[in-house]
């Protein structure tokens, strides 16, 4: 598709349509509804806890998080212009791929990114006033923002740096899921920190997995990740200790922290980890590992919601 054109200031309507089909692709809707359903396991968590949900607090809480994770998004698909522009995108790596595709201004993408922290920021801040989120809650989605743009932004661009897979599983596997727990219980728990680390290890491996066919792209452009940095015999056995870790997490945290209803759901997702694990580096598609992450957070949540004797998920049984 031809470069676009501003002339003094107009667009053509055409050109209106292809900036807000851009602006939703790259906010990364199927990302965002991943993150809905990581925020609802930790209210589920909540409510194994408590067998009580505030709805109102419940639905603030993801409208706030919802445009702050889209800016996120936007800080990213802006700073990986160039990586994006060359590598062969799945549907699980890649970014959304509209700059290249359509050739917008990479700047659209940092202005809808700010404009999108503003409204999330605006949100939490009439929440807070209104008494609906604690101010333990604001400030886990500041330190969520902050991180999550400092993963491609200076000047810490920790994506670039090869600390970004690390920075994403802490963000994405434990801070998001304890932001829905403190949403409904007001403060920090550290136990629910501890039964959120088995999921933060298997986003730390999907995000292994997602990195590695971006790997060639990356280093062109000097995007340091794991993949571009680590000899492909580290790489696997990063895979597999971190992958162990999951399953002697899991173990050492039954009847600690964890049911033993979430332990044995989640220990029926060792098979999908292990296919992982077995086509990690030796395939493109990071889709076996996409899908044990994926299904771990259902198997989670279901098993979570079981504890409380499936009551309804924002209010009393």
């Amino acid at each position: 598709m031809a470069k676009h054109r501003w002339i003094s200031g107009f667009r053509p309507s055409s050109d209106r349509f292809t900036v807000m089909w851009a602006l939703f692709a790259m906010s990364r809707p199927t990302q965002l509804l991943l993150i809905a359903f990581v925020y609802l396991l930790g209210a589920v968590i909540a409510l194994a806890q408590s067998l009580d949900l505030d709805p109102t607090k419940f639905w603030i809480g993801l409208i706030t998080l919802i445009p702050l994770s889209a800016s996120i998004h936007y800080a990213n698909e802006y700073a990986d212009h160039e990586t994006d522009a060359l590598t062969s995108r799945t549907p699980f790596s890649g970014g959304s791929g509209v700059l290249p595709e359509t050739g917008l201004p990479r700047e659209i993408a940092l202005k809808a990114a700010w404009y999108a922290a503003i409204l999330g920021f605006g949100i939490a801040l009439g929440a807070y006033v209104g008494g609906f989120l604690s101010p333990v809650s604001i400030g886990i989605l500041f330190i969520g923002t902050f991180f999550g743009w400092m993963y491609s932004l200076k000047p810490l661009a920790l994506g670039w740096r090869g600390l970004g897979e690390l920075d994403n599983a802490l963000l994405g596997g434990v801070l998001l899921p304890l932001y829905g727990f403190v949403v409904q219980a007001g403060e920090v728990q550290a136990w629910v920190i501890a039964a959120l680390l088995p999921f933060g290890a298997a986003a730390f491996i999907n995000l292994l997995a997602t990195t590695w066919p971006d790997r060639k792209a990356d280093d062109q452009v000097g995007k340091r990740t794991l993949a571009t940095l680590w000899p492909i015999r580290y790489l696997r056995v990063l895979y597999w200790t971190v992958a162990l870790g999951i399953i002697l997490a899991l173990l050492f945290l039954f009847n600690r922290v964890l049911p033993w209803e979430v332990v044995w759901a989640s220990l029926l997702i060792t098979p999908v980890i292990l296919w992982g694990g077995l086509s990690y580096t030796r395939q493109r598609s990071p889709f076996p590992t996409v899908a044990a992450m994926v299904l771990l957070l259902a198997a989670q949540l279901l098993s979570w919601w079981s504890t409380t004797g499936f009551c309804c998920l924002l209010g009393r049984s």
